[in-house]
């Protein structure tokens, strides 16, 4: 049986309830194994000292990009503009860090605490225009319920 994203959310608002900020590598691992084209899923945290966004809790393969410069790629431009960002395909993108030749398309949402942006979840698919309207709002409204946790 297919999970739902509204019972996806309700596990993970469950998680951060129990677990804080320790609940975000569940969050990523659930996503990742209940959406079909979430390939990996990860958050990274905004760190202004270093102008750079530093990787946290993610699911997928490695990456080689634990640390983006404000600017650097699909997550760096979110990191400046403070915008969600979708890119339905990413070979058509002038600045795009390539996590993996599998990646295909990626979905980026700002994370805030109040009006700070603190972060952002990151999303890849080895599928060409996976996302729809209806993941960007399920991410966005999931952004909030992490920001609870900080």
């Amino acid at each position: 049986m297919k999970t739902t994203r509204k019972a996806l959310y309700n596990r993970s608002k469950e998680l951060i309830a129990l677990k804080g900020k320790d609940a975000l590598q569940p969050i990523c691992d659930l996503l990742k194994e209940n959406i079909h084209h979430y390939d990996w899923v990860g958050f990274y945290f905004m760190n202004d000292e270093k102008q750079k966004l530093e990787i946290g809790p993610y699911s997928g393969d490695r990456t080689p990009h634990t640390s983006i410069p404000y600017g650097m790629g699909i997550c760096g431009q979110v990191a400046v503009s403070g915008q969600s960002f979708l890119v339905p395909d990413v070979s058509k993108e002038e600045n795009y860090l390539a996590c993996s030749i599998k990646t295909k398309a990626e979905l980026v949402v700002p994370i805030y605490k109040g009006d700070v942006l603190i972060g952002q979840i990151d999303i890849d698919s080895h599928h060409c225009d996976p996302f729809t309207k209806e993941d960007e709002q399920f991410i966005a409204k999931l952004c909030k319920l992490v920001a609870t946790a900080y």
